[in-house]
């Protein structure tokens, strides 16, 4: 009898044990973070602020940027310190030295290079998508303006 019921106590533990990981990968995505954030962009700066809500993790966070509706070729890496296609040492969360944490006050910023297409220049629109995990954040538009 004894061999039998650790046969059954074994097939139960299996089915529950699937059900919890069955429940796991079918459970919804954790929402996205609301947040009210603005968008600066002078020179080959883009800077991104947070007026208020959600504190939002930068290691998950992916930013698009458009200039005149054309994607840059190379997307900001976030966080970073050096990357191609931008200058070194962003600033704020997106800099891969700081706590990677965008609050309510804070600023985050990194600088377009040259070397990127399409270039950065005054009167040019910039569009930002921002998106946390896959879910849409933020979509942000500025005109660049000169320093």
């Amino acid at each position: 009898m004894a061999p039998v019921a650790g046969v059954l106590l074994l097939a139960i533990t299996v089915v529950l044990a699937g059900g919890v990981v069955a429940a796991a990968i079918d459970a919804p995505p954790e929402p996205a973070p609301s947040a009210v954030l603005s968008l600066s962009v002078t020179d080959d700066r883009i800077a991104i602020a947070h007026r208020g809500g959600d504190p939002i993790d930068v290691t998950k966070l992916t930013v698009r940027v458009r200039i005149d509706g054309e994607p840059l070729t190379r997307q900001p890496p976030l966080p970073f310190f050096s990357a191609s296609g931008f200058r070194p040492g962003p600033s704020g969360a997106f800099n891969a030295a700081s706590a990677n944490t965008l609050r309510s006050g804070d600023t985050a910023s990194f600088r377009v290079a040259g070397t990127n297409d399409p270039t950065l220049e005054a009167g040019r629109r910039v569009s930002v998508e921002l998106s946390v995990d896959g879910q849409p954040v933020a979509s942000l538009e500025a005109t660049a303006s000169a320093g």
